[in-house]
């Protein structure tokens, strides 16, 4: 199922009742769920978050302008932000599923409609962009509102939807397709902007003008201002004072944080505080951010205390949130902060429930979770507790040189551990989209071969997610094994265990590929192709698990 995200900036951040209105008229289009309502009242401008799938997402960005357009007035808007209209800047970002040129199509639809009914001028910027100039934000946005009107009158400036015709209540609005952007302000202990900005101007990709020694700007010969760049990549700032902290900030725009990522940004602005004499004393997160950039920063953090990798993902990212010390200005719950984390929430998924929670809706008479999902639940305690042994080995005494080694294999295992329990709900999504699939009208011709198309890929998606899982195990084995045969000598029952547990996620995974081979009687080669490839990796998976198990069981008794 593709996935987008929008978050439309809009000019209000400090009556609610208009906020409330606004995000009400996205979260009333089914299939978008809004994530995060993050109003500011010095920036007077609030962040909206919401996902979901495309005509969704399209619809409910369209709800949320046109909302704005009715409830902001620009000619009475002020505050610290950068905005030239009602809703300043509504960007499509890919999650999962979706190309970004996808996401580019649907900020052209977007601005369209956006332009021809409400009759507000739009620019398409970042990967949606009609011209290169056109790009970047920055340059699109600059003059702002109060420059709007005459930019509209220069022709090189006409808007790509919508008359160019100045809109004195809504502005103009800026709409594209851009990667995920993080938006991050790193705190200081002081109350001067000046300091701040100088910091900015260090950090940022556009860095600052190159002065002579008198400090004069240098031109070249054609009298073109020189730059002398700044320390990161793929990164904007500004500094500024905000009056409701009572301190200065630099505040960061990570545009690609695959290039620059907010530990990244911390540890530059940290160094250059520390060269004027001031101090970070702690950052904030300002909307939502995925889930890997916080794993780069546990991990960053986390490496540099010597600390073992192979912890749980939740305990990377409470490393993260106390070395970035992002609770200082508010509460920092990862739950609503982290886009993968709110969607499970959002979506309900079996795993985020307790393990008495999963055990009861197991036993009732839903037809799902079942077999499948227990099989990879399996898997994921085989990884859990391989994880488990690299972790009581790695700073144990005596075994010194194999920490580093443990380190690494505990790490791959709570990957394993996580896409394991991935694996339970997409086994309960893919027997869902089976009884979606058979349910479907077929009174015609035409829908009863839409029917099969359907019925066809559905138990396809059934096979292939057990067949993954089950194919999967032979990586539980090896690190097991690598567990019983390095790993701390007091936990080889537990590696035992995790060979078992990998054992049984394998069993138990090749019935549920052969149950649902049963649905694929028109698919027949398909069929015979997947059942081979599944009765190979269940021998290799026995065999391997009869050795090590036999073996870990002998060292046992003898000790």
């Amino acid at each position: 199922m593709p996935i987008v995200e929008c978050v439309p900036n809009f000019s209000e951040g400090r009556d609610r009742g208009v906020i409330d209105q606004v995000a009400r008229a996205i979260e009333d289009v089914d299939g978008a769920s809004v994530l995060d309502v993050d109003p500011g009242a010095a920036t007077n401008r609030t962040v909206v978050t919401f996902v979901g799938e495309p005509e969704a997402v399209l619809e409910g960005a369209y709800q949320g302008i046109r909302a704005a357009s009715e409830l902001i007035d620009m000619r009475k808007h002020s505050g610290a932000h950068a905005r030239m209209g009602a809703t300043d800047v509504c960007p499509f970002v890919p999650v999962s599923g979706i190309t970004m040129e996808e996401c580019a199509e649907l900020a052209r639809r977007l601005g369209e409609r956006v332009g021809e009914e409400l009759g507000i001028p739009v620019y398409l910027y970042e990967y949606a962009a009609s011209r290169p100039e056109r790009r970047n934000l920055a340059q699109v946005r600059a003059g702002e509102y109060e420059g709007l009107e005459a930019k509209l009158a220069d022709p090189e400036w006409a808007p790509d939807f919508g008359a160019a015709k100045f809109n004195p209540a809504s502005g103009a609005t800026v709409i594209g397709a851009r990667k995920f952007l993080i938006a991050y302000n790193v705190n200081l202990n002081t109350r001067d902007r000046k300091l701040a900005h100088d910091i900015a101007l260090d950090v940022r990709e556009a860095g600052r003008f190159q002065r002579d020694a008198a400090g004069k700007i240098v031109r070249d010969a054609d009298g073109v201002k020189q730059r002398v760049a700044g320390k990161l990549a793929a990164t904007k700032a500004v500094g500024w004072y905000i009056d409701e902290y009572d301190r200065a900030q630099v505040s960061i725009n990570l545009v690609d944080y695959e290039v620059t990522a907010p530990h990244q940004a911390f540890d530059t602005i940290e160094e250059g505080a520390r060269e004027r004499g001031l101090r970070v004393t702690g950052s904030e997160l300002v909307g939502l951010i995925p889930l890997d950039a916080m794993l780069r920063a546990g991990r960053h953090y986390l490496a540099r205390q010597g600390k073992s990798l192979g912890i749980p993902d939740r305990q990377i990212v409470e490393t993260a949130i106390q070395s970035l010390g992002l609770r200082e200005l508010s509460e920092f719950d990862p739950d609503e902060k982290i886009i993968e984390y709110r969607l499970a929430r959002e979506r309900q998924n079996l795993i985020v429930r307790t393990v008495q929670g999963f055990a009861d809706e197991l036993s009732t008479d839903s037809p799902a979770p079942g077999g499948g999902s227990v099989a990879a639940l399996n898997g994921a305690l085989s990884a859990g507790l391989s994880a488990m042994v690299g972790n009581l080995t790695h700073g144990r005494k005596g075994q010194e040189d194999v920490w580093d080694a443990m380190s690494r294999l505990a790490a791959d295992a709570q990957g394993l551990k996580d896409w394991y329990l991935e694996a339970v709900d997409r086994d309960t999504e893919a027997f869902n989209q089976v009884i979606a699939a058979a349910r479907g009208r077929a009174k015609t011709d035409e829908e009863k071969a839409a029917k099969a198309v359907r019925v066809k890929a559905a138990n396809r998606g059934a096979t292939t997610v057990p067949l993954e899982v089950l194919e999967g195990c032979g990586k539980l084995l090896e690190l097991a094994r690598e567990m019983a045969t390095s790993g701390n000598p007091n936990s080889l029952s537990d590696a035992g265990v995790a060979a078992w547990c990998a054992r049984t996620c394998a069993e138990g995974a090749y019935y549920n590929v052969l149950i649902n081979l049963a649905g694929l009687e028109d698919d027949r080669e398909w069929a015979r192709e997947t059942e081979a490839r599944a009765r190979t990796a269940l021998a290799e998976v026995r065999r391997s698990a009869d050795e090590l198990t036999a073996e870990i069981e002998r060292r046992l008794q003898d000790a």
